[in-house]
């Protein structure tokens, strides 16, 4: 068994909103059940989501979880390693 020692995850969420008609923070958080700051902090990488809101973020723009967040591995000082690839 392994056990991370560091891992942040990113995502792609910025992204996603401009790719689905500029949607806002504030309509995706509206449609996710969080608040427009929660958004804020998530596309900043400033905040890991529950499991639940990574379904419902992904739920919005008919994505699964791991297409919209990636789990990545931080081995050392500015080394990343993406763990769902």
């Amino acid at each position: 068994m392994r056990i991370l020692a560091k891992a942040e995850i990113h995502n792609n969420i910025r992204k996603l909103r401009f790719e689905h008609g500029e949607l806002t923070q504030q309509d995706l958080a509206a449609a996710a059940g969080c608040s427009r700051q929660t958004i804020v902090l998530l596309e900043q990488g400033r905040y890991a989501p529950s499991l639940a809101l990574a379904f419902f973020i992904a739920k919005q723009f008919d994505l699964t979880v791991d297409e919209v967040f990636k789990l990545v591995e931080k081995r050392e000082k500015g080394d990343t390693h993406n763990l769902t690839t």
